[in-house]
């Protein structure tokens, strides 16, 4: 689209181009090398669409892709010079039956020439400009696996690849109090090769600790990568991403893939642009004194309408919640449920125009790290999930509640029940219920054995398996000791390619077809581990 403009100089300068489509006085040299079309008796403005006198990119040309029929033929032109010419009292020759037939061709065609010119004109300007916001808003740098129709299992890095996870951060932005402490706080979770979804809210007063900035409450961790962890000729906002990705992989142990960061505004103009959206409320909600202190939120149970400043202030409110915060996780997932059926029922991505506003409604409010394509490829797999398959995850919802409310040096927050910083409880959790979709599809069992004399091997290992989702049905010691490294056995003669990439990769062994020792019964088990003493030293590690 760059070379749409061009500048020049001289006496003969065009008229203004528009996307490609150049005006301007033609060239005598061309002029006069141009068939004109039969003189139907219409007359055409120079510059007008349709008017082929022009050149106007249109050249007399042997190139098959010009219709021979929009030119004047020879014969045609040698009977308008046979025929009398009108007088000069500008009447004109009495048309035939034949030349108005030709005429009203002549027309249809110059009408629905002019049509697609302007359809190629205000497409292109619509493609083009929906492309760069496009590009502005979705700059790239995420690496899901998953995403890909066939998964190479040698390109695996381990359990978590066949899943593709976004974090969903919500700010207050430019004008706000606390403009980047991120209240939203979701991982929207994807599973392409089970055709899943699901959406795992994390509290926002979660303590955490950080890699260098000591500890904090997790919606702050995005301010201090901003404000301090900022490398050279980066952008503040990468930083911020970078350090509450890392403290969020390892609070809940999965890996983060992408990132979307958006703005009050940003999100209440997404909503509005794709006209609202539909809310079955579960439980009546009554006053909400955001923005400026006066806002009423009057939410009755059932179906609701929300725009974007209602739907703004549904997932924002905790006063009157009788969870707090929890209870806001809970509508903010409804809000994304809902944003998600009113995106796909509208075609938006298959609109342009629709697209275009919803970019455009973005701008500045919203950062990510997904490539165009990667947004096209997530669009279509969320075409395929119905809502019945979207699970709503919390880490306080019974019966599977891990966290709790605390008080420390005065600030109120929320830990872990297992104890502060122990986030073991919720990992497994976490990993299960946001489980691997390879190992989901492939569903291998797997039994354990200890082949070395170190106690309870078997059992810490088998837990951890277990907490990524892996079926373990046996834990037992080995028949034979003094093992020394581990060994892998594949009794599924390479069939679930997956689960045996994961293994191997984790246990840094290539797997073996038989099982070694006498005395083992696989039984039904798919894979067979037989741990040596180096396991010892990679649980440690």
């Amino acid at each position: 689209m760059d070379n749409f403009k061009r500048k020049s100089s001289g006496k003969n300068k065009p008229a203004k181009a528009v996307d490609g489509f150049i005006g301007g006085r033609t060239p005598s040299t061309l002029r006069r090398n141009v068939a004109r079309p039969v003189n139907s008796g219409i007359r055409t403005r120079r510059g007008s669409a349709g008017d082929f006198s022009r050149t106007d990119g249109f050249y007399r040309s042997k190139s098959p892709s010009l219709k021979p029929e929009d030119w004047a033929r020879k014969e045609d032109i040698q009977q308008i010079e046979e025929q009398p010419r009108a007088r000069k009292s500008n009447r004109r020759a009495h048309p035939t039956s034949s030349s108005k037939r030709h005429h009203k061709k002549h027309v249809l065609r110059k009408a629905l020439s002019s049509f697609l010119i302007i359809f190629l004109v205000g497409g292109g300007y619509m493609f083009g400009k929906g492309y760069m916001s496009l590009l502005k808003v979705f700059q790239g740098g995420g690496n899901a696996l998953a995403l890909q129709k066939n998964v190479d299992p040698a390109t695996l890095r381990g359990e978590g690849d066949g899943r593709v996870n976004v974090l969903l951060l919500g700010r207050g932005g430019d004008g706000h109090s606390g403009a980047d402490l991120t209240d939203t706080i979701i991982v929207a979770s994807i599973d392409p090769v089970n055709k899943k979804a699901a959406l795992l809210s994390i509290p926002r007063d979660l303590y955490v600790s950080t890699e260098d900035y000591g500890s904090m409450k997790i919606n702050a961790v995005f301010s201090t990568g901003k404000n301090y962890d900022v490398n050279e000729n980066e952008n503040p906002n990468d930083a911020g991403m970078r350090l509450i990705e890392k403290t969020l992989e390892d609070t809940i142990g999965i890996p983060i893939h992408y990132h979307l960061l958006v703005d009050f505004e940003g999100f209440q103009q997404a909503v509005n642009t794709v006209g609202g959206v539909t809310i079955d409320v579960p439980e009546e909600l009554s006053v909400y004194d955001g923005f400026d202190g006066t806002y009423n939120l009057n939410v009755k149970t059932g179906i609701n309408e929300f725009d974007g400043e209602r739907a703004l202030a549904f997932s924002r409110t905790r006063k009157t919640s009788p969870r707090g915060d929890f209870d806001r996780s809970e509508r903010q997932r409804l809000i994304m449920v809902a944003l998600k059926d009113k995106v796909f029922s509208l075609g938006t991505f298959g609109n342009p125009i629709k697209i275009n506003q919803l970019l455009n409604d973005f701008g500045d409010h919203v950062t990510s790290n997904f490539k165009t394509e990667e947004v096209m490829r997530i669009y279509e797999i969320m075409q395929e999930i119905p809502n019945s398959e979207v699970a709503s995850v919390g880490l306080a919802d019974g019966p599977n509640s891990f966290v709790t409310t605390s008080n420390i040096g005065g600030l109120s927050v929320v830990v872990p029940r297992a104890g502060i910083y122990d986030y073991s409880e919720i990992k497994n959790f976490v990993r299960n219920a946001l489980r691997d979709g390879f190992l989901a599809n492939e569903d291998a069992s797997v039994d354990v054995y200890n082949g070395t004399m170190i106690g309870g091997l078997a059992g810490r290992t088998a837990d951890e398996l277990k907490s990524f989702g892996y079926t373990v049905n046996t834990i037992a010691d080995a028949p034979q000791k003094g093992t020394t490294d581990t060994i892998l056995v594949d009794l599924t003669k390479g069939e679930k390619k997956y689960t045996k990439a994961y293994l191997e990769k984790r246990f840094g062994v290539s797997s073996v077809s038989a099982i070694p020792y006498a005395g083992i019964d696989p039984g039904s088990a798919d894979f067979v581990i037989i741990l040596g003493q180096n396991e010892e030293r990679r649980l440690e590690n």
